[in-house]
């Protein structure tokens, strides 16, 4: 049996995976970055493009190699040869995508921890998601409430608490790279730290229904001196019902539907 060409092809392998990584790393996939933890999340895209860049060469260069070596030739119709598996290859190639999986979970797991630690002077805001518009609420600040307008101080660290109020929805804003769900039923946050003044979108990430490309929201970075004087101009607070938890809310509405029920029945009808 002939052997393989090993060293032409690990040649092959490198220079293909190079090559790729190279072009794929001069696009700018995510766009502007405006926290502190878009360059981390930057940081490990990059490390898995060039990892799945080398994978993708592999995987190219075996195939093109069998193709050329021992493809049929024109007019021979015959069967293949009966070839049996190859036991150590098939262990090589399983615990490889093993242990490239495993390290690049570990890594991940890095970023996230280092990005979602928590600061002791951190901020809680509270996001309303509903069929179709984000509100906030300031509970910090005598819960003062904002509707589509979302504003918050640069370079301090914002922990957002997103409150779903009837379907699954996710809390998106791209140059903070942070995406996050809000579940009906369960608490989950953002942390994000940013770090650039301006005006961004705050966009749905999760199908919610015919309205969901309609829901959005401004997001406005700013001083904490323009934070605090925007704080003082609210004077609208949260409503009651988006301070009930999911359970109260769904209790309330059907005390509400049985005392509808109950007046309804209880009427005397005219002689």
């Amino acid at each position: 049996m002939t052997r393989l060409p090993i060293l032409k092809m690990v040649l092959a392998v490198i220079v293909l995976g190079v090559v790729q990584s190279v072009v794929l790393l001069q696009v700018d996939w995510f766009g502007d970055a405006a926290s502190t933890a878009a360059g981390p999340i930057d940081t490990l895209l990059d490390v898995t493009i060039v990892v799945s860049s080398f994978v993708f060469a592999i995987v190219c260069v075996a195939l093109g190699y069998a193709l050329i070596k021992w493809r049929a030739k024109p007019g021979d119709e015959s069967d293949g040869l009966p070839i049996h598996g190859n036991t150590k290859l098939e262990i090589v190639w399983t615990i490889i995508p093993i242990i490239m999986v495993l390290g690049l979970a570990g890594y991940s797991w890095a970023v996230l921890d280092d990005i979602e630690k928590t600061d002791a002077d951190a901020i809680h805001i509270n996001a309303y998601a509903q069929q179709f518009a984000w509100t906030f609420g300031y509970p910090e600040s005598g819960n003062k409430w904002s509707e589509g307008e979302l504003h918050v101080p640069v370079d301090r660290q914002i922990i957002i608490d997103l409150q779903a109020q009837d379907v699954l929805h996710s809390f998106w804003v791209p140059e903070w790279r942070i995406k996050k769900d809000a579940v009906p039923g369960l608490e989950t946050d953002a942390i994000i730290t940013p770090d650039k003044e301006g005006t961004y979108q705050l966009i749905c990430a999760e199908l919610c229904g015919i309205g969901h490309t309609t829901m959005r929201a401004i997001v406005v970075v700013e001083s904490e001196a323009k934070y605090q004087a925007w704080l003082k101009q609210q004077t609208t607070e949260v409503p009651d019902d988006l301070l009930l938890t999911t359970d109260q809310a769904l209790e309330k509405q059907k005390q509400q539907q049985e005392q509808s029920g109950g007046i309804e029945g209880s009427g005397v009808k005219e002689q």
